[in-house]
């Protein structure tokens, strides 16, 4: 089992080591690939190092599965070559997510639709595969109708560069190349990758048009405001949903405390909800805040927490691979 990893010295490829070490993922050799410039630098894993290698001599090497990391013209680039020769592209980018011709995939939720003939998966956006599993075992229970999402997103999902600057900022320091058009210490920015021609931002139109394809809905109706906060990992969302079905607060507790890949933290008297700080590390997606929409019926509150960097991209991306590994064999 070869396995490549397009992007392996950025903030999700290094997370995504970790992730393949802590599972014991069945790799035999492990090929990092990289920008030009750190071709023959050693990447060490496992007790072993391994040059990274140009992309060029990846494809050639025939890998089984190749997991991208490196944004989407890359991705869109170099994807398909890795699936002519036979290599399982798991891309983390959104470049495939929308095409009608690739899988889009929260193992929890839809991984058995994968087949080996599947060269191309993608791996949703962080904000989106937290929402739906959250949402997913009640989506069957209640249909959901409507969904209102504000999320709390930390610097660490626009990558290095983001969190070097408010680093830098907190420490009174010039910022002699910003990530954001505005400081983010002290500070929220309700703005996340480019405003499309609605008023939206591509993070939130994503939000949008993922979810109908992961939970297989094309008429549920989604709205999002997509923030980011000056924290060093882990993604919030505040949730609106309205039900097709009325249903009771106790069962939604048990609902989502058997959710495979949630846990239930929901105890407000004792300060018990999700955080950012506590879901570092982690794959859980945490939710709590549990409580009935008094506006309107058939509608609940919830607030949904996990590591992007985890469940949000490297894990769900290793889980992913290992169906594929099922699926091999």
């Amino acid at each position: 089992m070869q396995l490549a990893l397009v992007g392996a010295t950025g903030l999700v490829g290094t997370e995504m080591l970790n992730v393949l070490a802590e599972r014991h993922f069945p790799l035999t050799e492990l090929l990092p690939v990289a920008s030009a410039k750190s071709v023959g630098q050693l990447i060490h894993f496992q007790g072993k190092d391994y040059p990274i290698l140009s992309m060029e001599a990846a494809i050639a090497a025939r890998p089984d599965v190749a997991i991208f990391s490196a944004g989407g013209t890359v991705s869109k680039e170099y994807a398909p070559p890795f699936a002519a020769v036979g290599t399982t592209v798991i891309d983390n980018s959104s470049a495939w997510r929308m095409d009608p011709d690739k899988k889009l995939v929260v193992p929890e939720i839809n991984g058995h639709l994968l087949t080996v003939a599947d060269k191309i998966i993608a791996n949703p956006n962080c904000s989106t595969i937290q929402l739906v599993l959250a949402l997913s075992e009640l989506h069957k229970r209640y249909r959901v109708q409507r969904i209102v999402v504000s999320t709390y997103q930390s610097v660490t999902g626009t990558g290095k560069k983001a969190v070097d600057q408010l680093m830098q900022e907190r420490a009174g320091q010039p910022v002699p190349d910003p990530a954001y058009p505005h400081p983010i210490d002290f500070n929220v920015l309700p703005h996340i990758d480019v405003f499309e021609p609605n008023g939206y931002t591509r993070e939130e139109m994503k939000m949008v048009n993922e979810t109908r394809k992961i939970m297989g809905d094309d008429n549920l109706r989604l709205t999002a405001t997509c923030v980011r906060v000056p924290t060093l990992g882990g993604h919030s969302e505040a949730v609106n949903v309205e039900f097709a079905e009325e249903f009771n607060l106790a069962d939604v507790r048990d609902i989502l405390a058997q959710t495979p890949g949630v846990e239930l933290v929901d105890d407000p008297a004792q300060n018990r909800y999700p955080m950012p700080i506590h879901s570092h590390g982690r794959d859980a997606v945490l939710v709590g805040r549990l409580r009935r929409d008094e506006s309107q019926p058939r509608t609940l509150n919830l607030w949904i927490v996990a590591d992007n960097l985890r469940k949000g991209a490297a894990t769900n991306a290793v889980q992913i691979a290992e169906l594929i590994v099922k699926l091999l064999n």
